[in-house]
């Protein structure tokens, strides 16, 4: 199944739920031991980076993580959890990150509104099984003082526009990221969210039971 790791940080019923409205099973836990027999990961978050990465350390999930991400299995961060996939951080000083995608997380700076809150189109830099029924357009609710750099800009599959192009969707190899949050982002969140839990190999409740009622 899939697994949302709880580190204190943000609200992960609502990623939850976001799954069980799609019908995908979802179990919220800090054990690290449930990481390695899942079938995906989810590591959501808001707040900050460094105090993130902190939680993450006190309850023992940092090795837990490195150990699922090295054994090749799908591991989605969202919002705060997508930048923590990355090796650095300059907020609030600079801060080591997981570093399973190359690259930094920076502070937006400019003439205009800060945090960047709200509704804001996707545009779709490539094709990827995450985008699956999203089109160019599509809108997707951001929250976010900060933005992703990757080193490598193939990484980004899709961006926002927010004075500046922003990654708003990454994917290196079975490390995948949201800048958004998709609970709160409607069909496109959900489709998104459905589209991961496919990839994970997780087959929906309702399909599970049509195969079953076929096969009477």
């Amino acid at each position: 199944m899939i697994v949302i790791v709880d580190y204190g940080v943000g609200n992960l019923r609502s990623v939850q739920k976001a799954f069980e409205s799609v019908a995908c099973e979802a179990v919220i836990t800090s054990d690290p031991a449930q990481l390695a027999t899942a079938s995906g990961v989810v590591l959501p978050g808001v707040g900050a980076f460094g105090d993130a990465m902190v939680n993450l350390r006190r309850r023992e999930l940092l090795f837990a993580l490195r150990a699922y991400a090295k054994g090749g299995r799908p591991l989605l961060g969202i919002c705060l959890g997508m930048q923590l996939l990355f090796s650095m951080s300059e907020e609030h000083g600079e801060h080591i990150g997981l570093g399973f995608i190359p690259g930094r997380v920076k502070r937006m700076r400019g003439d205009f509104k800060i945090p960047h809150v709200g509704w804001n189109q996707l545009s779709l830099q490539s094709d990827h099984p995450l985008l699956t029924g999203v089109e160019r357009g599509d809108y997707a609710y951001f929250v976010h003082s900060f933005y992703v750099e990757p080193v490598d800009a193939a990484v980004i599959v899709a961006t926002t526009s927010y004075h500046q192009d922003i990654p708003a969707v990454v994917a290196h190899g079975h490390i995948f990221g949201m800048q958004f949050h998709p609970e709160k982002s409607s069909h496109t969140g959900l489709t998104m969210l459905r589209n991961f839990a496919e990839y994970c190999g997780i087959a929906r409740k309702e399909e599970d039971a049509h195969a079953g009622s076929s096969s009477d």
